[in-house]
């Protein structure tokens, strides 16, 4: 659940350092403090275990290459590092949200934050210690403070349960031939096909399409024409291209649409179950979610325009990755699911 508002949350301005809050002149911090936001900092220490954390995540799946990669002139670490700190903003302005309206720990809630800080703690060897520079007391602090933001969480959306009709959440399931109009150069970009090298694949759709009014098998059609990876696609309303959704959502079941073109290419669909009840039941679950999120980002948003932030932007641009085949722990959120998951 703790992803829910961690990820999914809108933060305003979480780019570029900003912690989501209006800027003011940055004085009076202490030597490790990173920021404070009203009455509430973040210290060097703490950033260092999200920061820490989320590289050694990159590290596991794409490599330590992967740091390598940078985007219009701004490193992959950067926007990492820009992530962190939005994140554990976000975490210590949900604190203040919680002291608002008055929502706390209760005794069991407190016992196992302070269980997973221990089992956490124990899981760092002395190298991570040192170089993050943490102590058990950081890490109860931060596991108390995630714990109280998603209370804060769910005392937001408590009430907030939408009805969802079977209409709104149906999921069909579709096969379609895709003729594409576009091609891939050597770094992945697109390239859109010419007039001439469209019309060739129009006329590609055409004959694919009267084959599949004629009866033809349309899974041998796909194999024969289509140059989508995937065959088959289940979606909800909404989830699609317009264009796409709207001619697959027209369709009975066995129906094939016109030819239905898409910022990919020319699709030919085929309906293969206009209703899937336990699609469209995991789909409602999906929407109230997301109802709930929509409604929480809208209620923390306000409250963040209330707020000033100070940024110890002399601190912040000396905060770099740790690099030290030492350092290599990454599971300090799945810690934290570990005592307080469902």
């Amino acid at each position: 659940m703790m992803a829910a508002f961690l990820l999914t949350v809108s933060v305003s301005g979480c780019g570029g350092g900003d912690i989501g809050t209006k800027v003011v002149l940055t004085t009076g911090f202490d030597k490790d403090e990173i920021f404070r936001i009203e009455t509430i900092s973040c210290k060097l220490p703490e950033l260092m275990v999200y920061l820490t954390t989320i590289q050694n995540r990159y590290e596991s799946v794409y490599g330590r290459e992967i740091w390598e990669t940078n985007a219009d002139g701004v490193t992959l670490e950067e926007n990492v590092k820009n992530i962190a700190l939005a994140q554990i903003a976000q975490i210590k302005t949900m604190n203040l949200m919680a002291e608002k309206y008055e929502v706390d720990l209760n005794d069991e809630e407190k016992a196992k934050a302070e269980n997973a800080a221990q089992a956490y703690y124990e899981s760092l060897g002395e190298q991570e210690i040192g170089l993050m520079g943490v102590n058990e007391k950081t890490i109860r602090l931060l596991y108390t403070e995630l714990a109280r933001a998603e209370k804060m969480y769910q005392y937001t959306i408590k009430d907030i349960n939408p009805e969802i009709s079977d209409d709104e959440a149906r999921t069909i399931t579709v096969q379609h031939i895709l003729i594409k109009t576009y091609a891939l150069d050597g770094t992945g970009k697109k390239i859109e096909y010419t007039e001439e090298a469209k019309k060739e694949a129009y006329d590609r759709a055409r004959e694919a399409h009267a084959l599949a009014a004629d009866g033809e098998d349309f899974d041998a059609l796909i194999r024969r024409y289509s140059e989508d990876d995937k065959a088959t696609y289940s979606f909800g309303k909404g989830e699609m291209n317009e264009a796409f959704e709207t001619a697959a959502f027209n369709l009975g079941t066995d129906e094939i649409s016109d030819i239905v073109e898409t910022e990919f290419g020319y699709h030919i669909i085929k309906c293969i179950n206009t209703f899937d009840r336990e699609e469209t039941d995991a789909n409602k679950i999906k929407i109230v979610e997301q109802r709930r999120e929509e409604a929480f980002g809208q209620e923390y948003d306000a409250y963040v325009e209330t707020l000033t932030r100070n940024l110890n932007e002399e601190l912040w641009e000396t905060v770099n990755f740790i690099h030290d085949e030492n350092v290599d722990t990454q599971n300090f959120f799945e810690v934290y699911e570990d005592y307080f998951g469902s």
